[in-house]
Parts: structure tokens; C-alpha cells; sequence
């Protein structure tokens, strides 16, 4: 990679990761979420993560799967879910019956709507202008059928991103704020 083709893609990555954080910040205050809109993927700034998300920048999709197809995985992911308590992957164990092979635990409620806020956030950014509320939703299905996650984490996850691709944006925050984190003890 050339030095002006290295700095267009650092300040493009960086541009995307900071009006991510941004976005995913302003969600989660929506919700009474402070600490977590604060703290949402400070790894991103991290050299394990930043230096891959600059050689493999586009801009249009997330870095880390370019890295993934480049390199056979992508390091920066590995590093970003095993800090980050709102993906669902950090959630991956094994269980006390361990024949039943990997499976997902079940995510506290603070943490399962972060990710569906980092999810709109993430749609918005890479969508740009033809964003539409079902984006999330149909990112989500067309994944499903290899998540290793929780049933009650996976139904109210997919309830949040069906909600918003039917009833919209203020509805759903609203709802989330009244209904789902209004009745419960962090």
C-alpha cells in the first residue's frame, strides 16, 4: 500500500468509526444507556484493531471482512468480539453439558440492546443515503442461520429490528426505553 493510498484509508476509517461511535453514543443515551454509549467500541482505537481497519478500508463494508477474506480471518474481529460485550459472539460458551458443543449464553438486556443499537448504527453508516429502517432487519436474516446465540437474546434482538423496520425509529426507541429498560435493574 502507497503512503497517500495509507492515509486516504486513515482518515477514512477513521471518519467511519468515530461517526459510528457517535451514532451508536446517541442511541443508547436515547435509551438511558450512558456508561455503554460512552464506552461503545473503544477497541476500535486499539493497534490490533485501527491498523487492520485502515489496510483493508472501504468504506462501504466493514474492514473486517475484507481482512477475513483476505487473510482466511480477521484478527481485528477476533480482538473486537472478545472485548465487547455487545455482540453476541463474546456470549459464546460452552455448556455444563458440554456433547452439546458451542452454544449462546444468554445476554444481559443492557447488552442485547446495544447491539441493536450498534446494528442501526452500523446500516445507517454503511448504507448512507438509501437507508432504509429494514436494513438491520434484513442484515440480521440473512446471517441467522449461522448465529451461535441465545433464544431469548435472538427473539428479543430480532423483535427490536422487526419493530423498527415496521413501526420506525421514534416508536421503537420509545418502546425500548419504556418497556424494555424501564423495567429493569442494571
Amino acid at each position: 500500500m502507497n503512503i497517500s493510498k495509507f492515509f486516504r484509508n486513515f482518515k477514512g476509517h477513521l471518519k467511519t468509526i468515530n461517526a459510528h461511535k457517535m451514532l451508536v453514543m446517541k442511541y443508547c443515551f436515547r435509551v438511558g444507556l450512558y456508561r455503554q454509549g460512552l464506552l461503545h467500541d473503544l477497541s476500535k482505537y486499539s493497534l490490533s484493531e485501527f491498523i487492520p481497519g485502515v489496510i483493508y478500508y472501504q468504506g462501504d463494508r466493514s474492514p473486517n471482512n475484507a481482512q477475513r477474506e483476505a487473510e482466511g480471518c480477521s484478527g481485528a474481529w477476533l480482538h473486537h468480539k472478545g472485548r465487547n460485550k455487545h455482540h453476541y459472539e463474546y456470549w459464546i460458551d460452552y455448556p455444563t453439558n458440554k456433547s452439546e458443543g458451542l452454544v449462546g449464553m444468554e445476554m444481559p438486556i443492557k447488552y442485547v440492546v446495544e447491539m441493536f443499537c450498534d446494528r442501526v448504527a452500523a446500516s445507517k453508516n454503511y448504507n448512507k443515503e438509501k437507508y432504509k429502517d429494514s436494513d438491520a432487519l434484513d442484515y440480521f436474516l440473512k446471517g441467522k442461520s449461522h448465529y451461535v446465540i441465545h433464544p431469548k437474546t435472538e427473539a428479543l434482538l430480532f423483535k427490536l429490528l422487526k419493530m423498527l423496520s415496521e413501526k420506525g425509529e421514534e416508536y421503537t426507541f420509545a418502546y425500548i426505553r419504556k418497556k424494555v429498560i424501564k423495567r429493569r435493574v442494571f
